[in-house]
């Protein structure tokens, strides 16, 4: 499927492989090599990093040219120029062809963003009143973008060449290993049974996925494909069924531990610990994901819709007894990434033990004897513990053993074509965000030359003297209107550049004020007209992405609220308060989320009438705005409006029966 940031070569499944042409063998053994790069550069570090970055750049080029040759989808591919061009970007990693691969690969709207910064750095001296900077000569402006480490070369870059691109390939190598089927059916054997169980499936499964790769858009375009038809099977509307994917697919990003990579890039600007970004994020993204629940459990009982029948629905403890050794990699991640090690180091352990024991599984399957399969588990377990203490060498020594051991048992080379696989997978899924990491620091260059973010935040802050809700409103309207054709990552960095430091000054912690910025950079994916979430489960669901694109919106209600609450409360996120703060908080927010999901879908022990609906919109308003005496008409609102639909929906109840 071609969709701007997640972009896929035609006929790329046939063109990219073992079993492919000569260009097609070629490209798989160029990502191959990419991503082996990564992996010895992370754990042997035997190069700069801004060596590191330029390579990093340079591989991003040639397999973006080399797999996107055409210039444009009506015109023939240009075959050996596209390998030029590649080639010229590897060799030279010159600034100016990352403009064209970035069109490539994600559509022209960053392009055009980026180019408009550029244009501004070039003659922004002759533009009237406060925008008009000092002027800067040409070559001062190239230095600064591209021969240094604030342009091209800057943190975006940094993070893509490290974190980034070891935490998508430890996503594809969990993917390959049968993670998504796993997940689904955990999720099938859950809720598939209970009222409205398709959605929740989707919602659940979806949402774990997220916590390993960080890809909205990958996410719609893989658990879309089984969850969207199967919601559709059992009556919910195409694009309702859309929406669900969308929503949940994207809130995989603001799920920890990945969070869409963004989170790294966050504690690397703002300059703190992961686990604090982590920390700041988990309680939102509970409620995100409580409020997508609670809305497809709405919808269900609006239509009248039941789950799944139970002989139907999977065994999830039986999936979870099959596929366990799936889960270790991702729970020795959690447990590192909070212990306090560094985000490289986590990555680099959970790539090694997936990979471990995805080949480890192929030797233990021809193993006959129970006692000998439980006694190599014994062993492997404790070669691995040995990763630890002893360093990356242990990790190649053993590893090294089982490919050979593949080499040589029934089934063996196929789990060895899987790694490899997975190694091209990762290289391939890594090319939308790291041309647009390093196309986005020509951004931050720009920004920090010309000092243009002073400007934007003095008038936010000048705003925001009057009236701190307006300023929030209009950092909202920047991340919503550049993210309309943008990935989350570069959307969150232009604008954490430009308007988290003015809520600063406002006031805002540090983390809510870039918190803020980055769910509202996710929300515009979700968002018409643009939505590219919404338009990649389009095709899938066969409705209109528009209409996706509107009921995701509803769904994901507590996208648009919870960052709100955790500016005039900063205790959501952890931020401020003691336990009992938080506790607070977080129950007023559910309460505000449960009744604006049932404003809006319109049913809830029945269907609601408009007044009953107006009741409860308003009683959710004064629970989210931090005013004095809010809450309390909040409360009251709310239990006026509980009372009454107990009431009347009883009433009902008994006309129906009599």
């Amino acid at each position: 499927m071609s969709t701007p940031g997640h972009a896929e070569a035609p006929g790329l499944a046939r063109e990219f492989g073992w079993d492919a042409g000569p260009r097609g063998r070629a490209l798989f053994l160029i990502a191959v090599l990419f991503s082996s790069f990564q992996v010895v550069t992370a754990a042997f570090s035997p190069l700069s990093s801004v060596v590191v970055r330029a390579i990093h750049v340079g591989f991003l080029l040639l397999m973006t040219f080399a797999l996107f040759p055409g210039v444009s989808a009506k015109r023939q591919p240009l075959p050996g120029v596209a390998w030029l061009l590649g080639g010229a970007g590897f060799l030279l990693a010159f600034y100016h062809w990352i403009f064209e691969a970035a069109r490539r690969v994600m559509g022209p709207a960053l392009p055009l963003i980026c180019g408009a910064f550029l244009a501004y750095a070039l003659f922004g001296n002759y533009l009237p009143g406060a925008l008009a900077h000092r002027g800067f000569a040409f070559s001062q402006v190239i230095d600064q973008l591209g021969f240094g480490t604030e342009g091209i070369y800057g943190i975006p870059t940094y993070v893509s060449s490290t974190y980034i691109f070891l935490f998508i390939l430890f996503g594809s190598f969990l993917e390959q290993a049968g993670m998504i089927r796993l997940f689904t059916d955990f999720a099938m054997g859950t809720v598939g049974h209970t009222r409205g169980g398709p959605a929740k499936v989707s919602v659940i499964s979806s949402g774990l996925m997220g916590t390993i790769n960080g890809s909205g858009v990958a996410n719609v375009v893989t658990t879309g494909q089984f969850t969207i038809p199967l919601m559709k099977r059992f009556g919910y509307r195409a694009e309702f069924a859309g929406g669900v994917e969308a929503t949940s697919s994207m809130g995989g990003q603001i799920m920890p531990p990945v969070m869409g990579a963004v989170a790294f890039i966050m504690a690397e600007t703002i300059n703190v610990p992961y686990v604090e970004v982590v920390k700041a994020a988990t309680i939102p993204a509970l409620l995100y994901f409580a409020s997508a629940f609670w809305m497809v459990h709405l919808e269900a009982g609006r239509m009248g819709l039941h789950g799944l029948p139970k002989s139907e629905c999977p065994d999830a403890w039986a999936a979870v007894k099959n596929g366990w050794y799936l889960i270790l990699p991702l729970a020795a991640l959690v447990w590192l990434l909070f212990s306090g090690y560094t985000p490289l180091f986590s990555g680099t352990v959970g790539l090694a033990l997936t990979a471990i024991l995805i080949l480890g599984v192929a030797v233990a399957a021809r193993l006959s004897a129970t006692a000998l399969r439980f006694a190599f588990w014994i062993a492997l377990g404790l070669a691995s513990a040995a990763f630890f203490k002893l360093g990356v060498g242990v990790f190649f020594a053993i590893a090294g053993a089982l490919v050979v051991a593949c080499l040589f048992i029934e089934g063996g080379r196929g789990t060895l074509k899987l790694a490899v696989n997975a190694l091209a997978d990762g290289a391939r899924h890594a090319l939308p965000v790291g041309v647009a990491c390093a196309l986005v620091g020509v951004i931050i260059g720009v920004i920090t030359l010309t000092g243009v973010a002073t400007t934007f935040a003095g008038f936010i802050i000048k705003l925001g003297a009057d009236s701190l809700f307006l300023s929030l409103l209009l950092t909202m309207l920047v991340c919503l209107l550049l993210g309309m054709g943008i990935p989350t990552i570069p959307n969150y960095i232009i604008t954490s550049s430009l308007a988290a430091p003015a809520l600063l000054e406002l006031g805002v912690p540090l983390i809510v004020s870039h918190m803020f910025v980055f769910y509202f950079g996710i929300m515009a994916d979700l968002t018409p007209p643009v939505a590219l979430a919404a338009f990649a489960a389009s095709p899938i669901a066969q409705a209109s992405g528009l209409k996706i694109g509107v009921q995701a919106v509803r769904i994901a209600a507590a996208g648009f609220v919870v960052p709100y609450m955790a500016v005039y409360a900063p205790a959501l996120m952890l931020q401020d308060g003691s336990w009992l703060d938080t506790a607070y908080i977080v129950f007023k927010a559910i309460l505000a989320i449960g009744l604006w999901g049932a404003a809006s879908i319109g049913h809830l022990r029945t269907r609601m009438n408009w007044p009953e609906r107006i009741l409860a919109t308003t009683a959710a308003g004064f629970l989210i705005v931090a005013l004095p005496v809010t809450d309390e008409i909040g409360f009251g609102l709310g239990a006026a409006f509980l009372a009454w639909h107990v009431w009347h929906s009883r009433r009902i109840a008994r006309t129906d029966f009599s």
